[in-house]
């Protein structure tokens, strides 16, 4: 089974070393949190708030590309966790002759939901990774400090 979850934000996460930053998803009353890189973090956060961009970064070129040939990112999954590190896909689809031709991408999370919030398509998560990943929602912080989300 399968739950549409929304990006709430950039959070961090407390691993041995320090802070982590986090791309937080709100699915089924839980947050999961996404381990991400700091370039990652900053690219999709910057999104979230609505800061353009003076040029395109790689996932604004990708979804130009695609969309320059015909396709759309229909949603990305967040699918499978596994030794602590999750997998996603990416499903999209272009037309051909007025027929749609389906395409399902292996793709890293972080990728996957910065596709997302540029497209604004939805995302889900699977049952076994909210199970798995899941947080109660005061378990988490954001970048300014707050527990609530930005």
């Amino acid at each position: 089974m399968e739950h549409e979850a929304e990006v709430v934000g950039v959070g961090a996460g407390s691993a041995p070393g320090g802070d982590v930053p986090a791309v937080v998803l709100s699915v089924r009353d839980e947050y999961v949190p996404i381990f991400v890189s700091g370039d990652q973090a900053r690219s999709i956060g910057t999104v979230l708030e609505g800061e353009p961009f003076d040029r395109p970064l790689t996932h604004d070129l990708l979804v130009e590309i695609l969309t320059e040939f015909g396709g759309a990112i229909d949603r990305v999954r967040i699918d499978d966790l596994a030794d602590g590190t999750f997998y996603a896909k990416v499903d999209a689809e272009r037309y051909e002759s007025g027929e749609p031709e389906r395409f399902v991408f292996d793709a890293r999370p972080s990728d996957a939901l910065a596709l997302a919030v540029r497209v604004e398509c939805p995302i889900v998560v699977s049952e076994e990774v909210i199970d798995e990943a899941g947080r109660p929602p005061d378990s988490i912080r954001f970048g300014d400090g707050s527990r609530d989300g930005p």
